[in-house]
């Protein structure tokens, strides 16, 4: 069992959902990975908490469909098959590229300004092999252009295709040597937005979205036959 560090719980939020959360988010930046089994007991001595939270957060997480239930057996976190992982980012790379094209034509000049510092600091953090940074900066470039789109159900459904495959991106992001390349990328996309040239951005933000897809799909390839 990856090791969990004691809660806070001097929160106002009830227990278990400090907990769910918690899990959650372990779940999805790959503390807990994929066939992890859940022991509730050695989970909540870890946590500083009783069993009942805990086993109240796995049951939700159930339902999110990031753990499964073995019968006789437990929980364990959820793997995603490639099949998953692609049609995941082909539905992604059609809402990026509308993203950004609505992105040109809405995005105020402060915003312009918020995106301009998340690609400085990006590039940055490519150059110093920051790869906690990269993911970091990367998820901010991405909510920058959707908030900016100013469409509410487009954000919600791309952050929960994103949250999909967060996990492997952060593990496959590890053994990406081509950083300069999502450099040049988010480089393309801001470049389109500041033209306001909608068509570009969305060529430019489909183009992204592929190569991502490309390179997720030849690491997990290599992973699971590493894996056999």
């Amino acid at each position: 069992m990856d090791k969990l560090e004691k809660l806070d719980i001097e929160n106002y939020k009830p227990l278990r959902e400090i907990v769910f959360e918690y899990l959650r988010q372990a779940i999805l930046d790959g503390r807990l990975e994929p066939g992890k089994r859940l022991m509730e007991i050695q989970m909540a001595e870890q946590l500083g908490v009783s069993r009942t939270p805990v086993r109240e957060a796995i049951r939700k997480l159930e339902l999110e469909g990031l753990v499964v239930m073995v019968p006789r057996k437990g929980a364990y976190v959820a793997d995603v098959s490639i099949k998953d992982v692609s049609d995941v980012l082909e539905v992604r790379m059609v809402l990026e590229g509308l993203a950004a094209s609505l992105a040109a034509e809405k995005m105020s000049d402060d915003e312009i300004k918020e995106l301009t510092a998340i690609c400085n600091d990006f590039k940055l953090c490519a150059q110093q092999n920051d790869i906690d940074g990269l993911i970091q900066k990367d998820v901010e470039f991405h909510d920058c252009i959707f908030s900016a789109t100013g469409n509410s159900k487009l954000n919600q459904i791309s952050q929960s295709l994103r949250e999909q495959v967060y996990r492997f991106r952060v593990r496959y992001i590890s053994r990406y040597d081509r950083a300069k390349d999502l450099v040049d990328e988010h480089q393309a996309i801001y470049e389109a937005i500041v033209k306001r040239d909608a068509e570009l951005a969305y060529k430019c933000g489909t183009k992204h979205i592929e190569n991502l897809t490309n390179h997720m799909m030849e690491q997990l390839d290599i992973y699971s036959q590493e894996e056999q």
